[in-house]
């Protein structure tokens, strides 16, 4: 098929930006029905440009319900990962587990500690390959239902675990259904909402992640003055609670129309469609015509790049695609993030008592969830690469703040304090900013026939980076390692400052866009910068193309 025109290079885009697209053109003027497809896909683009929050949010109600209930499955993984980091600071745990030390207290190893912490994520780069597969294939709901049922079993051997190895590999098999609900959760959200919903829908799974978080830290608060194993196991047996609600409404739950329409089944597309809407909107839905702005979209993806595997991530426009929502993702765990999971340990290192610790790691999370919530305000007035290049910058300078406040000494408790109420703001700017606005940018990023291997990819990228601070974290803040304590907040500046950089010159703006406008906009190689404003008409560029030829 004929590639897509380009205007001008990446530094001198035209103002509007036409794609003739020759195979599109040449198929509805042979077949009447594709004619009506692609007049059908402009009606539906014209009306979500259209839409309002409160029409999205009155045509598209029962659409929110099934993507809260996916989302919903993220809060496992919060609060897994709070779980493990906290119980570094955890007495009875360090006690069952741990060694003793000349102090008198028992402390797990530092290389025990990078163990634990990165076994799940070993599970859950397994678990995201095989979503960027099996998802295709059998879609979004069955590799969820599969997912939910693992999670039942492997929570046995977290709770019986008797020994480190044993815990080690509970963990290891927990992260392979987590890592399919990394990919499902924000694929489903992306895929069954209008554009005017897209950024909420998908910064919820955000949202899930801190619930789980704060879930986490509050049962621990609870739990942290009991003297015997109940103490740690109870808090592993509390995720028992969820993947069985869940897995009824998964099983209840429509397929994505988005995936129906890639797999040819356009009625089974329409149908799946008028489950996920309620009212009728004023400005005239109609589920065809929505389905046809996916057709359209499809077909679109197929003539700029026609290959739906992995490799093909990292062909052509892809490639441009794949290092952004990639980096995207991984610049959450070269931000300093991680002193979040690890931050009751870390209150303890830097010298606050351990109940006063796990308090503020409550306080910190929910900060957490009210910094999601204000990203929805925020998300409203600013544009996504606004929040998450300002983000990054403001948390840049938190984590400077951080480690000059550990040149006070370590038994300063005024200093020990002082870090604790940097990390609560830090906690704050994270989730209001970078947090959950980039679960909205993988998935608006991403072609919609290459989205779910891109999501795996990008996320394994960050989960690499897990392991790579899983590692090296244990050691930074360990006493029995390097006891960095607070000066941990210079080395992550560094890498923060790097973020900062690559976002403002490489991450562009899909605010407002719909998929096929964001695939024009990166097959035209528009800069960056210049994606909020370029604009872009991805249906009548033929006859304006035969109007240019003529004016020459």
């Amino acid at each position: 098929m004929a590639p897509l025109p380009r205007d001008k290079g990446e530094g001198e885009q035209a103002d509007v930006v036409n794609v003739e697209s020759v195979a599109l053109d040449r198929a509805a003027s042979s077949d009447p029905d594709f004619a009506a497809t692609i007049h059908d896909a402009q009606l539906a683009t014209a009306k979500e440009h259209s839409m309002s929050l409160w029409q999205g949010l009155k045509l598209y109600p029962r659409a929110i319900g099934w993507s809260v209930l996916f989302s919903t499955a993220i809060v496992m993984e919060g609060y897994d990962v709070v779980l493990m980091g906290s119980f570094y600071a955890f007495p009875e745990f360090n006690k069952r587990y741990g060694t003793l030390q000349p102090d008198g207290t028992y402390q797990l190893s530092a290389p025990w500690q990078a163990g634990l912490s990165n076994a799940m994520s070993v599970g859950q780069i397994f678990g995201l390959f095989v979503t960027g597969i099996a998802s295709e294939r059998i879609g979004y709901r069955k590799t969820m239902l599969v997912s939910l049922v693992l999670v039942i079993a492997f929570i046995f051997v977290l709770f019986f675990a008797g020994n480190l190895a044993t815990l080690l590999v509970g963990e290891l098999l927990m992260g392979i259904p987590l890592g399919v609900f990394q990919t499902l959760t924000v694929t489903y959200a992306s895929e069954v909402c209008p554009v005017v919903l897209r950024c909420y829908l998908t910064t919820y799974v955000n949202l899930c992640w801190v619930m789980g978080q704060l879930l986490a830290s509050g049962v621990l608060r609870g739990f942290v003055t009991r003297a015997d194993e109940w103490g740690y196991r109870i808090p592993f047996a509390i995720q028992w609670v969820w993947p069985i609600p869940i897995l009824i409404g998964v099983i209840l739950a429509p397929e994505s129309p988005w995936w129906l329409v890639r797999r040819g089944r356009k009625a089974d597309a329409v149908a799946s469609l008028r489950r996920l809407t309620g009212d009728v909107y004023e400005g005239g839905f109609s589920a065809e015509e929505t389905v046809a702005m996916m057709i359209h979209t499809n077909e679109l993806e197929k003539q700029i790049e026609s290959g739906t595997t992995y490799s093909d991530c990292f062909k052509g426009v892809n490639l441009r695609r794949t290092e952004v929502v990639c980096l995207t993702w991984a610049a959450q765990n070269l931000c300093g993030a991680g002193l979040m999971a690890y931050s009751t340990y870390f209150y303890t290192q830097a010298g606050l008592p351990g109940t006063n610790s796990f308090d503020m790691s409550l306080g910190q999370y929910g900060l957490g969830f009210l910094g999601t919530l204000f990203s929805w305000v925020l998300m409203t007035h600013f544009g996504r690469r606004t929040l998450y290049v300002g983000g990054l910058f403001s948390l840049n300078i938190l984590l400077l703040v951080v480690g000059f406040i550990s040149l006070a000494g370590e038994h300063n408790q005024a200093a020990s304090w002082a870090t604790g109420s940097m990390l609560l703001v830090y906690t704050f700017v994270y989730d209001s900013t970078v947090g959950p606005v980039c679960y909205s940018l993988v998935s608006e990023l991403s072609s919609t026939r290459l989205r779910a291997k891109t999501v795996v990819l990008s996320r394994n990228l960050y989960n690499i980076f897990s392991i790579i601070n899983g590692v090296i974290f244990p050691y930074m803040l360990n006493p029995t390692a390097w006891n960095w304590r607070g000066k941990a907040g210079f080395f992550w500046a560094g890498l923060c400052f790097l973020c900062v950089l690559w976002s403002f010159f490489r991450l562009p703006e899909p605010k407002g866009r719909t998929y096929a406008e964001l695939d024009v906009l990166f097959e035209q190689r528009i800069s960056a910068r210049k994606f909020k404003t370029t604009k872009v008409d991805p249906f009548h560029a033929r006859e304006k193309e035969d109007a240019k030829s003529l004016q020459g």
